[in-house]
């Protein structure tokens, strides 16, 4: 019998955050990938340097790619240094793939990392989430929602 996945990810640094995701995307679902990393992208990113600002994925071949991703080569590197913006392959099981793939061809969803971090054990992880773009009225609509809670929540404070 398989274990049961934890609720949450177990994030104990996060490296990049993609904060403007989650307002131009309405996210469906997120999973934890690893991420494929060569030479000194581990000693930049335990420096707290990257970025995925405007980066995103694809599926290229069966496989999961991280695209324009920022990370900055490590400044007491050699010349063997990495290239900031390669595509960096993202390890997931076949059948997250596929379901992916699915939903990506079929319902017109997209990729989109959420924030890249390094797990208990060191490892470094991609958060990703399947989303949906929002429209304009989505995003005047998410505000209302969300300065409406804050509004809520200052009313009740004060109330006790």
């Amino acid at each position: 019998m398989a274990r049961p996945k934890p609720e949450a990810f177990d994030k104990q640094k996060t490296v990049a955050e993609n904060r403007r995701a989650r307002f131009d995307y309405h996210v469906e679902d997120r999973f934890e990938a690893g991420l494929a990393l060569q030479g000194t992208e581990v000693k930049a990113l335990r420096a707290g340097e990257a970025s995925i600002a405007e980066s995103y994925a694809e599926i290229r071949d069966g496989e999961v790619w991280l695209v324009n991703a920022n990370i900055p080569e490590f400044s007491h590197g050699n010349r063997n240094n990495h290239e900031p913006r390669r595509p960096r392959k993202l390890l997931l099981h076949g059948r997250e793939i596929n379901r992916l793939l699915g939903a990506v061809e079929r319902k017109g969803m997209t990729l989109v990392p959420l924030s890249i971090y390094f797990n208990r054990t060191g490892r470094a992880k991609v958060e990703l989430a399947l989303a949906k773009g929002r429209q304009a009225h989505d995003k005047r609509q998410h505000i209302k929602d969300r300065d409406w809670k804050r509004d809520k929540a200052r009313v009740m404070r004060e109330q006790g």
